[in-house]
C-alpha cells in the first residue's frame, strides 16, 4: 500500500469514486439532453467515463491505490495488498463517494437529489456481462500492475471504455457504482430491484479473475 494513512487513503476513494460516479450520471445526463441517438449519448457517456478514470487513477492512486470499487478492494485484500481490517472501511468509503457523485451530477442538472431508478436491467444476459465486464476489469488490472505498472490508469480507461460497447449491461463492473446508479432515474440509471444480480455477478467476475491471474502471473520456478 502507499505510504498514507488510512484516513487519507479513505478520503481519496471517497473523492475518487464520487468524482467517478459524478462523470458517469452527469454525462449520461447531457448526453441525453443533447442528443434523441442512443447510440450518440452511449458515446459521449462512455469517453466521458473513461477519460475520468485515467485522470482519477493518476492523481489518486499513488495515494489510495484508487480502487474507487468494493470488487477491486476484495481483490487487493484477498492477495493481502490490502490489509483485510481495512477492506470494510474502503467499501464503506467507496460507496458514500458514490452516492455523493449522484447527488452532485443530480445539482448540477436541476434534478431531484434523489431518485430511485426506473430503468430495467435484468436477466441471464445482463448479468453474465456484469460477470464478463469485472473478470476482464480485474485482469486488466492484475495484468498491468505486474507488466506496465506506470500504464495502469490508461488501462483501466481503455478497458471500461471498450467494454461500455461489447457488454450488453454497459459495463457497470462495480458494486459502489451500481449502487449509486440506482438511485438516479437518468440515462445511466439501474432499478434497485435489479442490483443484487449485478452486484454477486460483479464479485463473481472478479474472484474468478483473481484465481485465474493468480495461476497465470505466477513466477515460474528455478525448477521448470
Amino acid at each position: 500500500m502507499p505510504a498514507f494513512d488510512l484516513q487519507r487513503r479513505l478520503v481519496a476513494e471517497a473523492l475518487g469514486t464520487c468524482l467517478l460516479v459524478a462523470t458517469v450520471v452527469g454525462s449520461g445526463i447531457m448526453a441525453d439532453t443533447l442528443t434523441d441517438d442512443t447510440a450518440l449519448a452511449l458515446l459521449g457517456n462512455t469517453l466521458a467515463t473513461g477519460a475520468i478514470l485515467v485522470a482519477l487513477i493518476t492523481i489518486l492512486g499513488p495515494i489510495s491505490g484508487a480502487h474507487f470499487n468494493p470488487a477491486v478492494s476484495l481483490v487487493f485484500a484477498l492477495k493481502r495488498d490490502l490489509p483485510p481490517r481495512e477492506l470494510g472501511f474502503y467499501i464503506a468509503a467507496q460507496v458514500v463517494g458514490g452516492i455523493a457523485g449522484t447527488i452532485v451530477a443530480h445539482l448540477m442538472f436541476d434534478l431531484p437529489v434523489i431518485e430511485a431508478s426506473q430503468k430495467v436491467r435484468t436477466g441471464g444476459s445482463q448479468w453474465f456481462s456484469e460477470w464478463v465486464a469485472t473478470f476482464g476489469l480485474v485482469g486488466v488490472i492484475l495484468a498491468g500492475i505486474r507488466f506496465e505498472q506506470k500504464s495502469v490508469a490508461w488501462l483501466v480507461g481503455l478497458y471500461i471504455t471498450a467494454a461500455y460497447w461489447f457488454t450488453a449491461s454497459t459495463s457497470f463492473a462495480n458494486p459502489a457504482v451500481a449502487l449509486a446508479r440506482s438511485l438516479t432515474n437518468t440515462f445511466s440509471g439501474i432499478r434497485p430491484l435489479d442490483l443484487p444480480g449485478f452486484v454477486i455477478a460483479e464479485i463473481l467476475g472478479a474472484v474468478c479473475a483473481l484465481a485465474l491471474m493468480g495461476w497465470l502471473l505466477r513466477q515460474p520456478s528455478a525448477n521448470t
